[in-house]
């Protein structure tokens, strides 16, 4: 039997259905609306249709623990510098983080908001987004700055453009995708005017990629693998004892979005600018901050919401720059340690055939500003970081008889090493 074509209006629709950005949402969006919204949503790695039509001054729930809406701050508070850093992300993204900033800093305390476009291809990041900073400056001359690349320069050297032009005493460095909940500047600006040597993260809930709900994210530091991949940890055991969840927690390291002392960022050496693109820079700045006498924390009382893309949009190949950046951390900052993260990358230690770039300015930083032992580092602030002695050899053990042939660690339940094709990933 020979079947009549599908109807064609049928068709496209059942093409999208089994997006991930239609799980939970536009089920009912005509069959062309969601070639449309699929279509941005593989362009930006979150749902751009949608954000394009939510209002620019949304709303968001309240996520911080009980007590800190009793907290009182000093009257005289630092100003600060908000610096947001995009390439090509939607216009309506990037207008809501800066709405939410506005809305949700006290006047008097922001005296800035400065926009870095890492070169960004899409028309839109021109001409409507100059439109709306001349009438915002209409009003506040001068109130919103715009950096413009004229080539990628990649989110690490994107931050340290944005730090430049910024002049508040507090500068924040954030991504162009997040939503300022109330009263998150207060409690970072009273630590940091306590001791200008902290390094201040907010607390992060998530904005979902596909329906733009806030998903409430548990307190929790920030540290790292030993490829120097992010991760939450959970805070510390002297923070559970202390009973209040308005308190500080020390952290190992940042997860990306900070608040610094905008003349102490510059002392300790802002950014490795040898890196590339992205990946291991805040890793980096945690690991130096606590290495040279100041320290990391986060701020319960202070959230942010951030969209965790689907996708990141920056390279094709980001895990090659990862593992470029973590080896530059390794050989400036680890010491006996950075066989940990050659060896977490599978990689040899002599010869690895990747080039890290130049280090010496960093390694010079580091006996300038006198910092302490990778030791030291992994003994005082992060304890819970596995250490792995006495290691004779690692890499992959391959059978000699038939050379395709590999130890794997099988599934992982089981904990029973198994032979398999050799693939060279990390469980083998």
């Amino acid at each position: 039997v020979v079947e009549a074509p599908p109807k064609l209006e049928e068709n496209p629709a059942e093409a999208f259905t089994d997006s991930s950005l239609f799980a939970h949402w536009g089920q009912d969006l005509s069959p062309e609306n969601r070639r449309i919204a699929l279509k941005q949503f593989q362009y930006y790695g979150y749902n751009a249709y949608l954000s394009d039509r939510l209002p620019l001054d949304r709303p968001l729930p309240d996520l911080r623990p009980n007590g800190c809406r009793n907290l009182t701050f000093p009257d005289r508070l630092p100003e600060v510098s908000i610096v947001f850093i995009f390439v090509n992300e939607a216009l309506s993204v990037i207008l809501r983080s800066i709405h939410s900033a506005i809305d949700r800093t006290p006047a008097h305390l922001l005296k800035e908001i400065i926009l870095v476009d890492d070169n960004s291809n899409n028309e839109e990041l021109k001409e409507k987004l100059k439109k709306y900073v001349d009438e915002v400056n209409a009003h506040k001359p001068g109130f919103i700055k715009v950096v413009r690349h004229s080539k990628q320069e990649g989110l690490i050297r994107s931050r340290v453009s944005g730090w430049r032009v910024a002049t508040a005493p507090v500068v924040a460095l954030f991504d162009a995708h997040v939503e300022f909940n109330v009263g998150w500047a207060e409690p970072v600006l009273t630590r940091i005017k306590e001791d200008r040597k902290r390094v201040i993260s907010p607390s992060f809930d998530n904005i979902k990629y596909d329906n733009f709900e806030i998903e409430e994210y548990p307190l929790s530091a920030q540290g790292f693998d030993w490829e120097l991949w992010c991760r939450y940890l959970n805070p510390p055991k002297s923070w559970w004892k202390l009973e209040n969840t308005t308190a500080p927690i020390r952290s190992p390291a940042l997860i990306g979005c900070f608040i610094v002392d905008r003349e102490y960022f510059q002392e300790i050496g802002l950014l490795d600018e040898g890196m590339e693109v992205y990946g291991g820079e805040n890793v980096e700045l945690g690991i130096r901050v606590w290495q040279c006498g100041g320290s990391v924390e986060v701020l319960p009382c202070s959230r942010i919401a951030h969209i965790e893309r689907a996708h990141k949009p920056y390279t094709e190949d980001l895990t090659a720059h990862v593992r470029r950046n973590a080896l530059r951390v390794a050989e400036v900052w680890m010491d006996e340690f950075k066989s940990h993260v050659y060896m977490a990358w599978n990689i040899p230690q002599e010869d690895s055939g990747i080039d890290i770039g130049d280090i010496s300015e960093r390694k010079a930083l580091r006996k300038k500003l006198q910092c302490k032992t990778f030791r030291w580092y992994l003994v005082s602030v992060y304890p819970e970081m596995r250490m792995y002695s006495d290691t004779v050899a690692y890499g992959v053990l391959q059978n000699s008889l038939k050379s395709d042939l590999c130890l794997d660690q099988g599934p992982d339940t089981e904990n029973i090493p198994i032979m398999y094709i050799c693939h060279g990933m990390t469980p083998q």
